[in-house]
């Protein structure tokens, strides 16, 4: 993984609403659960101690997707299994983060969608780790390319072979995952219908942004999230792209500001419209590309550019970023022609304050709270 594999996370508090403690048996659904802010222990049932934080990794499969999320009190939330096969390198990579948290086994499971950098890794991750729940946005819908079918199918055995819990997620459920607030935002090719707590204002950017056709892949059916951890909003909406942006963004934006935000595509020109990237304002952006995938051009730009936004971070030097298109080094955590498999490491705090840790060299930068 890195030079800070052995890095101590040293969580406290945590906890979560009695009623998103219940998992779903596999094949159910989750409903929305409307009244969970109104209720007391901090926002949405999360610990409001100073220093209860939420660890996130982001580990390094090379322009795919893998992100681990650990609350403060060790429940965990995976989000996509990077790529098949180099010798099981991304579950390897995925175990040695949950290591580094002090984990033995991951509770929850969410795949975006069925591309093979998203979903193509569930077989060698729970060879190499114990799971108990996967998330999804129901079957796999782009049937006609063969190895989308494939990795899709390889899933189905995967949920088959034991009593894996399954939840099937829609735009709007709260998913039942402690110590932190999980909303799906988008999922198989629909979207919420109404905004989300601090959404609903109208969107300047959607005269900007220009209209494309509608993507008829796997990647427009993304099961996107919000997730909420006190004051702290991060946004991940997997590869989601630039017509559904779109549709979910104007004329209104039904997100509102978000802190944190995990580019969407690995930073490919397919998504990262201005009306979802300027509209919600991040203050830090995570880019999870690899060297030869990811980190457009014109994507970077416009996420280098959102208004507030105070720092861009890569996983990787980008080869089709080039020198005007890239991050100082101090904020790329794999450089040019490198595979150590560094990570990036956030850890998010309740009243919004964030630091953000380059796994190659150990540094961090801290952002206070707004």
């Amino acid at each position: 993984m890195g030079p800070a594999d052995g890095l101590s996370t040293n969580c406290t508090g945590g906890g979560t609403l009695a009623v998103m403690r219940l998992r779903s048996l596999r094949n159910a659904t989750v409903f929305p659960l409307t009244f969970a802010a109104a209720l007391g222990g901090g926002a949405f049932g999360i610990s409001t101690s100073p220093r209860a934080s939420l660890q996130i990794y982001f580990v390094d499969v090379e322009g795919g997707q893998a992100t681990l999320y650990v609350a403060a009190d060790k429940h965990s939330l995976l989000i996509d299994t990077g790529w098949p096969d180099f010798n099981g390198r991304d579950a390897d990579r995925i175990a040695a983060a949950g290591k580094a948290a002090g984990l033995d086994h991951i509770d929850y499971v969410l795949l975006t969608h069925y591309h093979v950098d998203h979903t193509g890794g569930v077989p060698q991750l729970v060879a190499k780790i114990p799971v108990k729940t996967f998330i999804d946005h129901g079957p796999n819908r782009e049937t006609t390319d063969d190895y989308t079918v494939k990795v899709a199918e390889a899933y189905q055995k995967v949920l088959g072979s034991r009593s894996y819990e399954h939840i099937v997620a829609h735009p709007g459920d709260t998913l039942p995952i402690p110590g932190m607030h999980v909303t799906a935002v988008s999922a198989d090719g629909k979207l919420i219908s109404q905004p989300l707590p601090g959404g609903g204002a109208p969107n300047q950017y959607c005269a900007s942004s220009e209209r494309r056709p509608a993507d008829q892949t796997e990647n427009a059916r993304s099961l996107g999230v919000m997730i909420t951890y006190g004051k702290l909003r991060i946004l991940d909406l997997g590869d989601l792209t630039w017509d559904k942006e779109m549709e979910l963004m104007c004329p209104v934006n039904k997100l509102g500001h978000v802190d944190l935000l995990v580019v969407s595509h690995h930073g490919w020109s397919q998504s990262s419209s201005p009306a979802l990237v300027d509209a919600i304002t991040p203050r830090v952006a995570i880019m999870d590309n690899g060297e030869k995938k990811g980190g457009s051009p014109s994507s970077w730009a416009i996420v280098d550019k959102a208004p507030g936004l105070e720092d861009l971070w890569q996983l990787h030097y980008s080869a089709e970023g080039g020198p005007t298109h890239n991050v100082d080094a101090a904020r790329i955590a794999n450089l040019q022609g490198t595979d150590p498999g560094n990570y990036i490491k956030v850890t998010a705090y309740p009243n919004g304050e964030m630091e953000v840790m380059n796994s190659r060299t150990g540094e961090v930068k801290q952002y206070p709270a707004k």
